[in-house]
């Protein structure tokens, strides 16, 4: 009688846990349909009467990238896209190398490194923005093809102060490792990048999925180093723009099927990197 009341229990206590999971998730992915379904929606305007559309059509996502007398899409895109890309390869490596060199190596500043950097990371980076701005518009970085390389600076240059949750990955790894790659041979650069790299890949990968995000849907900074040049905009400016007064009606269903596209590189780079998670630390020391 006692195991038939405990499993009754357990069933009931799942029962409400996923009933409980299943009303959050349908409470996310509420926006998420909405935004989707606006996408499609055939009546423009933001100000509707039902949640579903009336009529649907694909004009939307036809409009972003046949109509240019607001914004050229997908040159906004491609911007965008060059700027995560690049940024994503720099801050990735200088994290990397950062978490590793304070993880694994000992030197005389290293303590009053992490403290500074902790101490910095306290403060919004917004905060720099205005000092940021002059110091490229100093060396030419806020003219022409030059704002990309400037984004780019901005998104990856400060990225090496985020080193924390590596590091704290990598000071799991047993120095072991290490010793005996150098009793083979091995320098620092190797160990780095065929020991500790290739037993790292969760962390690694959650690295690249981060610094390809953070500039993807970045505004301020995008905001303040594109300002009037339009040809620079990224997604994030566009999409502000498309919501300004006398453009929200015409193009209120095209910030949607825009927010829709811009969704997809960041979820199909989730969806290929995502096996990467399982891998652990099975298997890096023998014996």
């Amino acid at each position: 009688m006692k195991q038939k009341s405990a499993k009754g229990i357990k069933l009931r206590n799942n029962i409400i846990v996923h009933t409980i999971l299943a009303i959050l998730a349908a409470i996310w992915m509420f926006p998420v349909l909405w935004v989707i379904l606006t996408s499609f929606r055939g009546e423009k305007g933001s100000y509707v009467s039902s949640f579903f559309p009336k009529t649907y059509t694909l004009d939307n996502y036809i409009k972003l990238f046949t109509d240019t007398t607001l914004l050229n899409f997908p040159q906004m895109f491609l911007n965008t896209l060059i700027i995560a890309i690049f940024s994503c390869l720099l801050s990735s490596f200088f994290v990397l190398s950062a978490s590793f060199c304070l993880s694994r190596l000992r030197f005389k500043l290293r303590k009053p490194y992490m403290n500074m950097a902790m101490i910095l990371g306290l403060f919004p980076g917004f905060m720099s923005m205005v000092a940021v701005y002059f110091i490229l518009k100093a060396i030419g970085l806020t003219e022409g093809n030059n704002v990309r390389i400037a984004l780019i600076l901005c998104y990856s240059g400060g990225a090496a102060l985020g080193f924390q949750i590596i590091k704290g990955f990598f000071d799991t790894m047993p120095k072991e490792l290490d010793e005996a790659a150098l009793i083979d041979g091995c320098t620092r650069w190797q160990i780095f990048t065929r020991i500790i790299l290739p037993l790292s890949k969760p962390i690694v990968i959650y690295q690249i999925l981060t610094s390809f995000t953070a500039p993807w849907v970045d505004f301020i900074f995008a905001k303040v180093i594109c300002r009037a040049n339009s040809d620079q905009y990224t997604v994030a400016i566009g999409l502000w723009r498309m919501l300004e007064k006398e453009y929200i009606d015409n193009w209120y269903t095209s910030f949607a099927a825009g927010a829709v596209l811009i969704s997809i590189p960041i979820a199909i780079l989730f969806l290929k990197l995502q096996k990467y998670y399982v891998n652990g630390m099975a298997g890096a020391v023998k014996g």
